[in-house]
């Protein structure tokens, strides 16, 4: 076995291992939140709520 064999399994593992994640966080955030929540918003809505880091949003310090 070559080192391109050895990135070739490396790659599909931590793909398997993304696949994993995002499935099991779509499982959690479907069991979290409701279907009407997840899927309706009025524009502008969302970017006032999820203020997440005030200092980055309109430029820099």
């Amino acid at each position: 076995m070559n080192s391109f064999q050895l990135i070739e399994y490396a790659a599909w593992a931590l793909s398997i291992v993304l696949g994993l994640y995002m499935l099991f966080d779509t499982i959690k955030t479907n069991r979290a939140y409701s279907e009407d929540l997840l899927t309706s918003s009025r524009e502008g809505e969302i970017d006032e709520a999820l203020v997440i880091d005030p200092p980055h949003q309109g430029g820099h310090l």
